[in-house]
């Protein structure tokens, strides 16, 4: 009896881990979460080593669940979100805007422990090697989304942000346009990004209508070609 149960507790641990290293999904164990960001964000950065030969991009991932959920820190740092932590009224939020509790899980692990770590590397990279054009802007927003959607892209994640895309369309439905009438949005975002920020609402109308908008574009080159024409100079 002690012999099966400490196999079936040896084999419900191993399941547990190899959950945990799914990315794209609510992470319940921190220590997880972050090595499992730090190994996908090492191969990012040595993939973009090739555009910009030297040492200069150090960034590293560190565990910080803040109403930002996970943000580059505009020095070295990339912080990541544990849904355990997440604010009650953050919670609510991607409940109303997915219909149900378990679609916002859903959605936070899809996006805040999946999409949106490569896109925080992305404003790293360009904070690193494009520092004078890389302040807040809607632009600058669309580079990062069009970063992360190639790389995902380009390292087999497809099934992954088609699920993101299906989740967005759900969830850009539902959001208020905040742009008021004589103003582009790309106006819009870059005057209010601050006051954006910090409603859940208006921040998540320009996010996720940014990820439909590259999704669906047919133009976009490889990731490579994309680095290549944004960055070797």
């Amino acid at each position: 009896m002690k012999k099966i149960l400490s196999y079936s507790l040896l084999l419900l641990c191993l399941q547990t881990v190899k959950a945990q290293k799914k990315w794209f999904t609510i992470y319940q164990d921190s220590v997880a979460l972050v090595k499992e960001a730090t190994k996908i964000s090492e191969k990012f950065k040595k993939d973009v080593y090739k555009f910009k030969k030297d040492d200069k991009f150090t960034t590293t991932t560190i565990l910080n669940t803040t109403p930002y959920l996970i943000f580059f820190d505009g020095k070295n740092q990339v912080n990541i979100p544990l849904w355990s932590q997440v604010l009650p009224e953050l919670k609510a939020f991607t409940k109303e805007v997915t219909g149900s509790e378990e679609e916002g899980k859903r959605m936070f692990g899809l996006f805040f422990n999946g999409f949106y770590l490569i896109h925080e590397y992305g404003h790293a990279y360009q904070e690193t090697y494009d520092y004078k054009n890389s302040k807040v802007s809607y632009q600058n927003e669309h580079l990062a989304n069009t970063i992360a959607m190639l790389y995902w892209r380009k390292i087999g994640k497809k099934k992954e942000l088609k699920q993101c895309y299906e989740l967005a369309k759900t969830m850009f439905a539902k959001l208020p346009n905040p742009v008021p009438d004589g103003m582009t949005k790309e106006e819009y975002f870059t005057k209010n990004y601050e006051e954006a920020t910090q409603n859940p609402f208006v921040y998540a109308y320009m996010q996720f209508g940014q990820f439909i908008e590259i999704y669906e574009d047919q133009s976009l080159p490889s990731f490579e070609e994309y680095m290549k024409l944004n960055f070797q100079k």
